[in-house]
């Protein structure tokens, strides 16, 4: 036959456990008893079906409150009841906030046992309930947090792909082979790299930058592909790609496209203000724009485009140099001049 729970008695006095023990029987408990705390804990260390001890508080040697000190360190989840004589109430109340589970004033009423173990082991049930409850929804937490973050990397990733394959779809216009964008990605990582811009910034950079040429998008061909020089009126439809690039970029929620539409607006600016499309001057134009703007103007250089046949590296690298100041930030320039190995390898990477 099941029983309702087995009970442990720790009393110095032999008879008081025994009348307990067997009272506890007829109620449908199992019991075994000990006359000290340290034979309570012998069977505690062997008997691992306990599930509530009843322990005197004054017995000699250790009490029971050294009995509850022990079991709360071993054993967090047991449950555990004290009896007290009338003086010693104050003491059963400083065990309560120790984790004693109730205590029982002597002289014991057997009734009374029965209702504070029925009502230890209802608490004790509810604790593990709630223990094993905030266990499974810690566990379910990391399992929904990971789908979510497994989600989210998904969408990261078809993010990205969206954003390159715009930036692809904008160069093919005038790049037949899409690899301009990845140069001035790469570039852009160099430069930034440098200057020390976070790990962060650094990513969200090389991410955005490729997009600086979106407002080509609305250059019509016969000026966007026209072989020759542009004339005046031309050169001013070909300056507002800056303009279409920030409106088709704006008011995103990205970081990436938020950056992105800085660089579109901004990488045609010049240290000495007469770029455009607003004529900033010096660190008025944002940061990532005069990175953008000496990966993009090397690059122009190096490359064959429909109106220039590619420069030499060492006529570039002099036009890039003489327009520390000027035309370029003389700080990234520094930069360029220091890690050129680096560009003009990731221009073999990435030739066309």
């Amino acid at each position: 036959m099941e029983t309702k729970g087995k009970i442990l008695i720790v009393d110095d006095e032999p008879s008081i456990c025994t009348v307990i023990c067997d009272y506890l029987r007829l109620q449908g408990y199992s019991c075994a008893s000990a006359n000290a705390v340290d034979s309570a804990l012998k069977i505690l260390e062997t008997v691992t079906d306990v599930d509530c001890i009843l322990s005197d508080i004054k017995m000699p040697g250790k009490t029971g409150l050294d009995l509850l000190r022990s079991v709360k360190s071993y054993w967090p989840e047991m449950a555990v009841i004290l009896f007290t004589g009338n003086a010693e109430i104050h003491t059963a109340v400083s065990s309560m906030q120790e984790g004693a589970y109730d205590f029982i004033l002597k002289p014991i009423q057997l009734k009374q046992v029965i209702h504070s173990i029925t009502n230890a082991l209802e608490k004790k049930r509810l604790k593990l309930e709630v223990r094993n409850y905030q266990r499974n929804l810690e566990k379910l937490v990391l399992e929904r947090t990971s789908q979510i973050n497994d989600a989210m990397q998904a969408l990261e990733v078809s993010h990205l792909d969206t954003i390159n394959r715009l930036c692809q779809a904008a160069e093919y216009r005038d790049d037949e082979t899409g690899y301009h964008v990845l140069r001035i990605s790469k570039y852009c990582e160099v430069l930034a790299r440098g200057w020390g811009l976070s790990e962060e910034d650094n990513w969200l950079l090389s991410k955005a930058s490729p997009l600086h040429d979106i407002g080509k998008i609305g250059i019509p061909d016969s000026i966007l592909l026209k072989p020759g020089r542009l004339t005046a009126e031309e050169f001013e439809i070909m300056k507002k790609h800056s303009e279409y690039g920030g409106e088709i970029l704006k008011n995103a929620n990205s970081k990436v496209l938020q950056i992105a539409e800085t660089v579109a607006i901004s990488h045609h600016e010049k240290w000495d203000g007469s770029g455009y499309p607003r004529g900033l001057r010096g660190e008025e134009i944002p940061l990532m724009g005069r990175i953008t703007a000496v990966a993009d103007v090397f690059d122009a250089l190096t490359m064959k485009r429909c109106y220039k046949p590619p420069f030499t590296l060492e006529a570039s690298v002099n036009i890039i140099t003489e327009g520390r100041g000027k035309h370029f930030d003389p700080r990234i320039v520094d930069i360029f001049t220091e890690h050129l190995d680096e560009f003009v390898r990731i221009q073999k990477e990435y030739s066309e």
